[in-house]
């Protein structure tokens, strides 16, 4: 029997994630104060009233360091009082379905029952070609689609699994977590991605890049067509990821343009791998070059990203709000400066969030 989380967004509230990376654009950054500015950020969302932190999964990559995304919520559970702790997320087609549920539970066990957990389909061919090779990141949903339901009857007790990509005998999860129900959630952009979550009961984040707000407006059909599809009275959480930076001056602002500018560089050449990656920094590829100029240009990106002074944040949060998303997403990882990126958080803090609370 498939069980059914119980939704965060009980009320018509907008709530907050942060979702944040260790990052070094290069090899100059001591990755000390990587790890001390992350772990100081997390800590300002959990006094703030942020929801999720939410950790990544990423390999060979400077830009996104998070081989284990189970360690570093454990890491952040450690120093952190109420915010829960979000796998956003794991790619299911690296992990063995009894490790990560043991993993997973783990966290839940260490952190008092404050763990989310999502699992996706991967991003980069280039980590695909070195984590699992001969795997198309395009045919890597498959692999989720048989962990996800997997690791709740891991969590339940012995299985016996003769899948089509893993087989295994009787089994079970290792600790077992704390909480009855764990919040699942699934990283979906196609549609077949989110009629899945939907009829497995599973809350939904989704990541609309650089692209405009009328991406965001699909991926809320897609998400409508499937809750009438299920027919199953789907009552999750529909949360949505933006890159944001809030500034109050012209310098904070031209600081977050050239920071998103060249993280949106590298990100092509992972994407598109046009451009070489050396000791995990990859190459910046120009804007020139990549497809869609104008998601690279200042202006735009300043319209479709979550950018801008906090009354222009406010005002792109209420269109969300009325689109029917319930949790907005911080995304704080972009290559920008350590006291820039307080500072942004901080306005975030003091001036956005009080208007939805």
């Amino acid at each position: 029997m498939i069980l059914s989380p119980t939704p965060f967004n009980q009320g018509d509230q907008m709530k907050f994630h942060i979702a944040i990376n260790l990052e070094r654009m290069d090899a100059q950054t001591d990755m000390r104060a990587v790890r001390d500015h992350v772990l100081e950020m997390v800590q300002m969302a959990d006094r703030a009233g942020f929801e999720i932190a939410w950790a990544a999964e990423h390999h060979a990559l400077e830009m996104t360091i998070a081989p284990n995304p189970f360690q570093i919520m454990t890491w952040w559970a450690d120093h952190t009082e109420n915010i829960r702790l979000g796998c956003g997320v794991a790619n299911a087609a690296y992990w063995h379905p009894i490790n990560l549920a043991g993993e997973a539970a783990m966290v839940d066990l260490l952190s008092d029952g404050r763990l989310d957990l999502g699992l996706g389909s991967g991003a980069y061919q280039r980590e695909f070609d070195r984590m699992k090779p001969g795997l198309a990141q395009s045919d890597s949903w498959r692999y989720m689609q048989e962990m996800l339901p997997l690791v709740r009857k891991l969590w339940q007790g012995d299985v016996t699994h003769d899948g089509t990509y893993w087989q295994f005998p009787a089994a079970t999860s290792c600790p077992k977590p704390l909480q009855g129900e764990v919040p699942m959630w699934v990283a979906a952009r196609s549609p077949i991605t989110f009629d899945y979550a939907v009829a497995n009961h599973c809350n939904i984040m989704s990541w609309p890049f650089s692209m405009p707000f009328a991406e965001a407006e699909k991926y809320k059909a897609q998400l409508d067509e499937a809750i009438e599809t299920a027919g199953n009275g789907w009552d999750g959480t529909f949360a949505m990821m933006r890159h944001t930076a809030v500034y109050e001056t012209k310098e904070d602002r031209a600081a977050a343009m050239d920071a998103i500018r060249s993280v949106l560089g590298r990100f092509g050449n992972l994407m598109t791998k046009t451009g070489a990656v050396h000791n995990g920094f990859p190459d910046e590829v120009s804007a020139e070059d990549l497809e869609g100029n104008v998601r690279v240009d200042p202006e735009m990106l300043e319209e479709n990203l979550m950018f801008g002074s906090p009354d222009q944040v406010i005002a792109k949060l209420r269109r969300y709000e009325a689109l029917g998303v319930d949790a907005f997403i911080y995304y704080a990882s972009m290559g920008l400066g350590m006291a820039e990126q307080k500072r942004s958080l901080q306005s975030f803090i003091d001036h956005v969030m009080p208007e939805f609370t």
